[in-house]
């Protein structure tokens, strides 16, 4: 594999920081997993700031996933494995590919924090958004891959499934504000002005069209797996910050890369997107909205900055864990000025729809 594309077969011996009881992990698999096999390697998945997670090798050979909270202290309401689990064991048959749960262990005995076992799906995992390593053509058919998987999964009947009560319905954009408004408090560790002009802007600008839907919160490439060959989704990834919420909030998350430069995992923002093979934002909202049979969406600029604002909040929190010492991730600290740069991205998108209105 490249540097832009990884294997789920990449892993990593566990980091001293997140070291656990192997033994006590496996005699509660033997007893709760029906075939696991007695005995079991540990290796860890390199990056993601939030929950560790682990590949797990039984005493066959079989192989699982593992995710758990972090140690240390947390804030309140983050690091939610059992919301993950519950999600993901819900979407099983109704078509959004997810992988197939095991268990659950909300008893803290076992390994220091609550965990859930998952199936393991060898895939790619895309790093980079340009898709660097691929065709034109392919480009395309992972861009719409992705695009058809989000529309799948706000489709789903969520009562239908046992999820009506994964969240409110209604009021997930006042949610969100309040949220990472107290999650970036928590947080906080400089002034930020275009922070605080967010902080007053955004309650002030709630659309009138309030719609509901599984969201999973943080839908982008990298959390997904795709088949090791065709430009098929096997299994959407990540599902901490899932919950009931407003589709169009989801889909500008999964829009930002058209947005916010990275200049370590490919930059589309000034990217000649014709010639790469990827579609443009408008293409990509033009082929939702045709999966979901919707004319328009109405306020994105709104639910872009909202998803900017969220992302902000979200590595401040990262940054605050690594200066705590136990982040997920040992870059966490090369994040500290993410939070400026997002909040002002999404500033200068305010400040630019109000010139044209």
């Amino acid at each position: 594999m490249s540097e832009s594309i990884s294997s789920t077969n990449d892993c990593i011996d566990v980091l001293p920081a997140h070291q656990f009881d192997e033994r006590a992990l496996a005699s509660y698999l033997s007893a709760n997993v029906e075939g696991f096999v007695a005995g079991v390697s540990v290796k860890q998945f390199q990056g993601g700031m939030s929950n560790p997670t682990f590949r797990l090798e039984d005493g066959s050979g079989a192989r699982y996933v593992l995710r758990k909270k972090p140690p240390g202290k947390l804030l309140p309401s983050a690091h939610a494995v059992e919301r993950e689990f519950r999600v993901i064991s819900a979407l099983r048959d109704t078509g959004v590919p997810v992988p197939r749960t095991a268990v659950l262990c909300e008893d803290d005995s076992v390994i220091g924090t609550a965990f859930y076992v998952m199936e393991h799906v060898v895939g790619r995992v895309f790093l980079d958004p340009a898709l660097p390593d691929l065709a034109p053509a392919t480009r395309n058919d992972v861009y719409f891959a992705m695009n058809t998987a989000l529309a799948a999964l706000h489709s789903v009947d969520y009562s239908a499934v046992g999820l009506s009560d994964y969240g409110r319905q209604g009021g997930y954009c006042t949610r969100q504000i309040k949220r990472w408004t107290q999650q970036y408090l928590a947080s906080k560790t400089d002034d930020l002005a275009a922070m605080d002009a967010l902080l007053t802007w955004l309650p002030e600008h709630l659309p009138s069209e309030d719609l509901t839907c599984i969201a999973h919160g943080d839908y982008r490439l990298g959390n997904m797996v795709f088949h090791p060959e065709r430009s098929e989704v096997l299994a959407i990834l990540d599902w901490e910050l899932s919950t009931l919420g407003h589709p169009y909030a989801d889909l500008a998350y999964n829009c930002l890369s058209y947005y916010v430069p990275n200049a370590s995992r490919g930059d589309l923002v000034k990217a000649d997107l014709d010639a790469l093979g990827i579609p443009s934002e408008n293409e990509y909202l033009k082929a939702y909205c045709a999966a979901r049979g919707l004319t328009e969406i109405r306020d994105w600029t709104f639910y872009l900055v909202l998803s900017l604002f969220r992302l902000a909040a979200i590595t401040q929190g990262v940054y605050h864990r690594g200066l705590q010492g136990n982040a997920s991730d040992p870059r966490a600290l090369e994040r500290k000025g993410n939070c400026a740069r997002l909040s002002e991205i999404a500033w200068r998108l305010v400040q630019h729809s109000s010139a044209r209105s």
